[in-house]
């Protein structure tokens, strides 16, 4: 598994995240912020998750696209 999290205050909304990794990253109706997908977070926060190994490329792709640098990836 792979830990990821989403500084959401410091979200932009440019949505380079969930365009890039639909699968880890979602826009959240309420604030517009980028998100983790409900069957990856953890304890219910919208930007703590847990993803699989299989997934891990898509999360570090996801990260490295993010123009204001809120997501990180840790093996």
């Amino acid at each position: 598994m792979v830990k990821v999290t989403i500084d959401r205050p410091g979200c932009i909304s440019c949505e380079s995240c969930w365009i890039t990794c639909p699968e880890v990253f979602e826009q959240n109706p309420d604030d517009e912020f980028s998100e983790i997908t409900e069957q990856y977070r953890v304890n219910d926060d919208p930007g703590e998750g847990e993803v699989p190994d299989d997934l891990a490329d898509c999360a570090w792709e996801a990260a490295d696209s993010c123009p204001v640098s809120v997501i990180e990836v840790e093996d």
